[in-house]
């Protein structure tokens, strides 16, 4: 299956062809609001404001599975990310991305690409020991480890990269770059 194959439910609860995506560099992420990771969004947003005249997208999926870090409603968290970070990239309702109800689209990409760890230091250490309690209750279809996980997709369609919320950001501003 290809990322294009798969839709996404608007805030208005109208869908989404990810297909509309087609030839566009995309980087798929759960987030959240109350995170330790939320500040990169203001990140997020100054990348696609300096790429998405040349083709790239980032594609928001809020995501309450990690320590109930969105508890607000699709409109809540839309006004906190346009308010706080003037997010201008799309923004989709909340979903699940781990155990039987997860989206189909972060299940195939992290099955596609799973976890390698949070990389080192005590932040990556105090984040496993968060995330393993919390997808114990997920078993096998614990795919994503925490919020702020990116998935970066290129023209194509394929899954190129995945970069866990303790990657750098600039790490991931260089990946996008290298796709565009």
């Amino acid at each position: 299956m290809s990322v294009y194959d798969h839709t996404a439910t608007n805030r208005d609860g109208s869908t989404k062809q990810l297909s509309d995506y087609q030839g566009k560099v995309l980087l798929v992420v759960n987030t959240a609001t109350g995170c330790g990771f939320t500040p990169q969004y203001e990140d997020l947003e100054r990348i696609y404001a300096a790429y998405r005249d040349r083709g790239f997208e980032i594609l928001d999926f809020p995501c309450n599975q990690f320590a109930g870090q969105a508890p607000e409603s699709d409109d809540e968290i839309h006004e906190f990310c346009t308010v706080k970070f003037g997010t201008e990239f799309p923004q989709f309702r909340k979903i699940e991305v781990n155990g039987e109800g997860a989206d189909p689209i972060f299940a195939e990409l992290a099955t596609q690409m799973p976890f390698q760890g949070f990389g080192k230091g005590l932040k990556a250490a105090a984040l496993k020991k968060l995330a393993d309690a919390n997808n114990k209750q997920f078993g096998d279809k614990a795919y994503i480890m925490w919020n702020f996980t990116k998935f970066l997709i290129d023209r194509e369609g394929n899954l190129v990269a995945r970069f866990e919320p303790t990657a750098s950001m600039a790490e991931v501003e260089k990946a996008i770059e290298a796709q565009l």
